[in-house]
This record gives structure tokens, sequence and C-alpha cells, in this order.
């Protein structure tokens, strides 16, 4: 997906809070916020926003030595997350008919996408869920799914935002009967997810966790491990998570996937045939 006008104010203001995260020296930010915006000169060399952001929050990392700004941020949203925890699994468990409960699952897992510190609302998101949580999939491809879990014995999920892991946990609770392959980024960037993260959120200690090497918002394959690349390829069922994934993965032709997202942004909702704020779960197939 291509790196669109509108991408650059928000990619802009991302590095100046990641700068502003990791140091309180203002001839620092200054420095990072003049080779970013040079950099951004540069967009139409980027093949997607995420490949973009990455390289931005490289120069965030390279001027303050601070490897992951977003930990504390991180560790709030795990936290918080954790706390709602055992309302979801009350809502999965009481609220739902058992016919119901692969939606629901899915839903929830989606609805932890409302967790992105990229937009700036890390401090919003709890009293908006009950909210957002009901509130249905404007594109559901849920018998597709279903038709595709039947011929499945494994699945891989290219999981998105830290907190966002923990209603993650739900659906790979629910699809317990597969072998399951939780993939995060290689190593911080923004608020999106390591292994360690991972770790942070309470998985089954069945579930395999591993790194995809990509250090960009945004799954891109060319910047993975060979390992990581050869599990995208093999995996029976493929779920990527979140809009980051979606702008790097949506011109993907080698494989059929499904996304799972909120459309954050008129871009990505457009592309989408949504509106903002809709959430997505989307085949996207060969």
């Amino acid at each position: 997906m291509e790196v669109f006008l509108d991408c650059l104010p928000c990619v802009l203001r991302q590095v100046l809070e990641a700068s502003r995260l990791a140091t309180d020296r203002f001839e620092v930010h200054e420095a990072i916020m003049q080779e970013a915006t040079a950099l951004l000169s540069k967009y139409r060399q980027f093949r997607n926003a995420p490949e973009l952001g990455g390289r931005m929050h490289e120069i965030v990392k390279r001027h303050t030595g601070v490897h992951d700004p977003y930990r504390e941020v991180k560790e709030v949203s795990i936290r918080e997350a954790l706390q709602v925890y055992p309302f979801l699994e009350r809502f999965l468990a009481e609220k739902v008919e058992p016919a119901e409960r692969l939606y629901w699952a899915l839903k929830i897992a989606a609805t932890g996408n409302i967790i992105d510190a990229a937009l700036g609302n890390g401090a919003t998101w709890l009293k908006n869920l009950e909210a957002e949580l009901v509130k249905p999939f404007a594109v559901c491809d849920l018998t597709r799914f279903q038709r595709e879990l039947e011929r499945a014995k494994n699945l891989l999920i290219i999981g998105d935002n830290a907190g966002e892991t923990v209603f993650d946990r739900l659906l790979l609770d629910y699809l317990s009967d597969f072998e399951i392959i939780y993939a995060v980024r290689g190593e911080p960037v923004i608020n999106d997810a390591t292994v360690d993260d991972v770790r942070a959120s309470g998985f089954d200690p069945r579930i395999k966790v591993v790194s995809t090497g990509a250090t960009t918002p945004g799954l891109i394959l060319e910047e993975c491990t060979e390992e990581f690349v050869t599990l995208f390829y093999q995996a029976d069922l493929v779920i990527s998570k979140g809009q980051g994934n979606f702008e790097a993965l949506m011109d993907e032709e080698g494989r059929g996937l499904f996304f799972l997202l909120k459309a954050k942004c008129p871009q990505v909702a457009a592309v989408l045939g949504v509106q903002v704020n809709d959430y997505v779960f989307k085949w996207q197939g060969r």
C-alpha cells in the first residue's frame, strides 16, 4: 500500500512523541526532527508507511540511545489489559451463545486493536472498551474462515500491539485444538509487541511465540528472517492483525490471508471499503 500524503504528518507526530518519551533534552528533539523532516521529503522511495515509519523510528533510537522508547507505555497497556481480561472472559462465556463464540472471539481480538500508541490514544482506550467491544464487524468473512479451518491443522497469527496481545489470548484459547504460532516484531518499534511483551501478557506456554525479525511497524517480508518467511508460506492459515500489517501485506500475492483490524484512518478505510473506526475481518485470497 502506497505512502499517502496524509501519512507524513502522522509519522512525524509519532517521531516527536517517541523523542519526548526517550529524552527530555530539547536539542536532541530538534536534531531528530531535522533529520526526520529531511527523510520525510524522500517518502516516495518507500514502499509503504510501515517501511517509512521504521526508518523514522531508527532516527529516534540512534539520537537518544534508547532502544525501546515506548517500554513504559507498553507495560501500562499490558497491565490494564490484564485487569480487564476477566471481564472479556465472562463476556465470551456468559453473554454469547456457543454458536457465536468464534465470531466474538475474533471480535474481542479485533477490539484489542484500539490499544495503539501510534494514534496517541494510550490513555483513553479503557473508557471506550465496552462500546467498542459490542460494535459488530463491518466486514466479516467468517464463513470463509470456518471453511478454511476445516482443512487446517496449524495457524499463524501475526500480532500487533502490546496489550492487544492480552485480548488475543481468548481467540487462541478458542482455537486451541490447532497448532498455533504467534509472531511478533524482531525489536521494539512504537508499541508493537515483542517476544518479551507476549510473555508479560500471560500466554499459554503451549503457544509457540516467534520473532519475525522485522523492525518496522508492519510486516515487510523482505525484512523478516528466512525462518519466519518459511513459516509464513507454509502455514495452513494466516491471520494478520492491525493496520500496519495490513498496509505492509495487502499487496502480497503469494498466499491467502485473513486481515483482522480496526480501520483507523480514511485512506485505509477507503481501501477496505469501510468507514473510519469500523472493524474488519477480511479474506484476501489468490
